[in-house]
């Protein structure tokens, strides 16, 4: 791994930054998950990105995006959240379905559904988890069956990102009569096509996050199916790789949090524990770690490797390390931290108890932590289950 930028590298960050800076909305947007009107705003920026060129920057220019490395990308990550850009509706599509779409899709699924998602006229949720079957997706009942040349889907979802306002899921279905890993597929389907039923769930900020999804014979045809039948999981195994360990959560995200962090300490260290001084330093370290580990990753992957099990550490560091950042803030601001969300976007300690309640699930999604370290345990130590 280079550690120095090239020429070249070094052009696209300034280009980047000086369209951020021309671009970025002046007044934060409201939040995607809060009501109809937020995730719509959000769906606008998704489209000024889209008109800029900046919505997929590591994706082919047939589908909308630049054609650049990861390496690119994450550069481009840093100038966005150093611009203080709107969080991303479509990163379900964009980060998680989008790559394994690329590995896994025909030439016609890709030209009929990257496009739209590029240009965010399609945002995708989710829909993976069952009531009975969270963390342990080899537990899923919800079905799917062909009949002729269309497929048809029955179960129940929870848990869907994004579901109540997105027009479009992407889930994993198996064969009646099949058990664990073997008879899965991964279907697309419409959130507005019969036989869909979408019920809010509140999280803890009031904020419809979340949807619980009921599905009675609905019908897609066999083109909405990823890979052959049967695939699933090993499909369902490529994308919770980009989930846990690189594209969900890119590392400009926790040093910029780090950065703030490290603002704030200043502002208030004359009142602040002295011992809080070390837990800033080790927030503040920890996100550089994740960065260089994300970043060998990267060239890694660019010289042709692939992401393992040990996308289970990476999920675990960034979702501890998410917590680890709020947590110091709140400690440093003490009782006035529930004060702070009506401070200006962008000033030190804003959004610090949002942030921390968001922070809380990131050991649960993407596969609980619990559920990771037995990966960890078992594919990359040889431990007995």
């Amino acid at each position: 791994m280079d550690l120095n930028y090239t020429e070249s590298q070094n052009q696209f960050r300034l280009t980047a930054r000086r369209w951020l800076a021309a671009h970025v909305p002046p007044a934060k947007l409201p939040h995607f998950d809060a009501s109809r009107e937020g995730f719509e705003a959000h769906r606008a920026w998704e489209r000024s990105l889209h008109d800029g060129g900046w919505s997929v920057v590591s994706w082919p220019a047939e589908y909308g995006g630049r054609g650049l490395d990861l390496i690119e990308w994450l550069i481009f990550e840093e100038e966005y959240y150093r611009a203080g850009a709107p969080g991303r509706v479509n990163q379900n599509g964009i980060c998680l379905l989008a790559p394994t779409l690329m590995e896994f899709g025909t030439a016609a699924q890709k030209r009929r559904f990257l496009p739209p998602m590029a240009a965010g006229e399609e945002i995708w949720a989710q829909a993976w988890s069952e009531p009975q079957a969270g963390s342990d997706l080899a537990n899923i009942r919800a079905t799917v069956t062909q009949d002729g040349d269309a497929l048809v889907l029955n179960g129940h979802k929870i848990w869907s990102s994004r579901a109540v306002f997105a027009d479009w899921a992407f889930g994993l279905f198996r064969q009646p009569g099949s058990e664990r890993h073997k008879g899965m597929s991964l279907v697309f389907f419409s959130l507005n096509a019969p036989g869909v039923t979408i019920n809010p769930i509140r999280k803890m900020d009031g904020h419809v996050g979340f949807a619980e999804l009921f599905l009675e014979d609905v019908r897609v045809p066999l083109f909405n199916r990823l890979g052959e039948e049967g695939q699933g999981w090993n499909i369902c195994m490529a994308t919770a790789g980009f989930e846990r360990g690189l594209l969900l959560r890119s590392p400009a995200r926790y040093q910029h949090a780090a950065a703030k962090l490290a603002a704030l300490y200043q502002a208030h260290r004359e009142d602040a524990d002295p011992a809080l001084a070390q837990e800033v330093a080790r927030a503040w370290m920890n996100a550089e770690a994740y960065a260089l580990a994300i970043y060998a990753m990267s060239s890694r992957l660019l010289a042709g490797g692939k992401i393992g099990a040990e996308a289970s550490t990476n999920k675990i560091f960034w979702s501890e390390l998410d917590i680890q950042l709020y947590q110091t803030a709140l400690a440093l601001l003490g009782p006035h931290a529930e004060l702070l969300p009506e401070a200006p976007a962008g000033a030190p300690g804003d959004d610090w108890l949002e942030g921390y309640v968001f922070a809380l699930a990131g050991p649960i999604y993407a596969g609980s932590n619990e559920i990771q370290r037995n990966i960890i345990a078992e594919r990359m130590l040889g431990l007995p289950r």
